[in-house]
């Protein structure tokens, strides 16, 4: 899951850090560098041998020196290797096998300039273009991580390798960071008023969208909600039979009509039902249409219209990459569009929809799809995601099938 997208960020953490110590390193011998007098190159003749024989004598004594600490050494470094084995500590570089960790110590206050991180963004810039990242979301992430790093001072008492991980992580979340959707408070509250919730699902086709629907429903009855199922993909042969496969195996109702019936017609018995017997909320699915065909576009814009749902929630495939984000940009012109499920995450190595679809449309990305069960549906949240991509959170996918 997003390992391309997370050995990039990975990488860069570690290019940039590499780059601090190196440049910390480059000004202090910069500074030790011996300062040559012009007058000490005519010194007399009886001046020089007293300095050779100086240096002759300080490189015995150094010699004796290091005669005596060879055993100390010796031990000390077994001491070492016999430490280093009991921690077997794994440092954020060494999760990957990207690099050794890195043990250096800065010496001197470093301050991080635009030039000192330009080459390594601009390959980072590259490589996420690569792993299907949206330009714009590119853009903004190194601009993010310029604005996290270029001008900030690193002393000696800083952990450089912490700063330059948060740096790119707190880049990471101003991208990912949408304003959130509760849609259990949007039950609850309807429920107040004696009105169901209305959610219609819009997407391509197979995205994954009626599955997706069966998820949300099971998640919903799991906390105690009650749920009415709405076929309103007439079209697709064998749309409405999976549906009630589904509802079948979750315990739910669907309403239908005939094959080719008015999708808008379904949704809205489907809503006069639920208000006929209180159910709190209507999950409506809809046939599949690419953004360019005109009159599907035009059938969704009318059950929006006659149905006034509370949510419009497009269901894109994450392992699409920038088609899920143009698609949901043409969907969202279109429908005006509250929130995102991405489905097949668990299967999506590149993880550049997952980053740059919430960013590209202004809207939140609500749920997951990670697995093949009705219950692997998960929450959307930044900083699950921020871990995932740097290996600080393992998730456990199931290959078992419910449907």
């Amino acid at each position: 899951m997003f390992g391309k997208l997370k050995e990039k960020l990975m990488k860069t953490a570690s290019k940039i850090t590499e780059k601090i110590y190196n440049k910390g390193e480059a000004e202090e011998i910069k500074e030790e560098k011996p300062k040559i007098s012009f007058t000490s190159l005519f010194k007399k003749e009886s001046k020089k041998e007293e300095v050779e024989k100086k240096i002759l004598e300080e490189e015995i004594k150094k010699t004796e020196s290091i005669k005596t600490q060879i055993p100390k050494k010796v031990e000390e470094t077994k001491e070492e290797i016999k430490e280093e084995k009991e921690e077997k500590k794994i440092t954020f570089f060494d999760r990957f096998g990207l690099t050794r960790a890195i043990k250096k110590v800065l010496k001197k206050e470093v301050v991080i300039l635009e030039d000192d991180i330009k080459d390594i963004l601009e390959e980072l810039e590259i490589e996420l273009l690569e792993a299907d990242v949206a330009l714009e979301v590119v853009e903004k992430l190194i601009e993010n991580i310029k604005n996290e790093l270029v001008g900030r001072k690193i002393s000696p008492d800083d952990n450089v390798e912490e700063i330059t991980i948060n740096a790119v992580k707190n880049a990471i979340k101003n991208i990912l960071s949408q304003e959130k959707i509760d849609i259990e408070e949007i039950i609850k509250k309807n429920k107040a008023e004696g009105k169901p919730t209305v959610i219609v699902f819009v997407g391509i086709n197979g995205t994954g969208k009626t599955t997706t629907i069966a998820k949300l429903a099971y998640k919903l009855k799991q906390k105690g909600y009650s749920v009415v199922l709405a076929a309103g993909d007439t079209f697709r042969a064998g749309a409405i039979e999976q549906l009630e496969q589904h509802a079948k195996n979750i315990g739910v109702k669907v309403i239908k009509h005939k094959p080719g019936a008015d999708s808008a017609a379904v949704i809205y018995d489907a809503i006069q039902h639920a208000k006929a017997r209180g159910i709190d909320v209507v999950l409506a699915d809809t046939a599949g249409r690419q953004a360019t065909n005109t009159n599907l576009m035009e059938e969704i814009k009318k059950v929006v219209r006659v149905t006034k749902p509370d949510l419009v929630i497009f269901v894109g495939d994450a392992l699409t990459g920038n088609d899920a984000v143009y698609q949901a940009e043409e969907f969202n012109r279109a429908v005006n569009i509250d929130g995102i499920i991405l489905t097949k995450v668990d299967a999506d190595a590149k993880g550049g929809a997952a980053l740059s679809i919430g960013y590209a449309i202004g809207k939140p990305i609500l749920y997951l799809g990670v697995g093949q069960r009705y219950q692997d549906l998960i929450e959307f949240d930044a900083d699950w995601m921020v871990k995932k991509l740097f290996g600080e959170e393992e998730f456990e996918f199931s290959t078992e099938r419910e449907f």
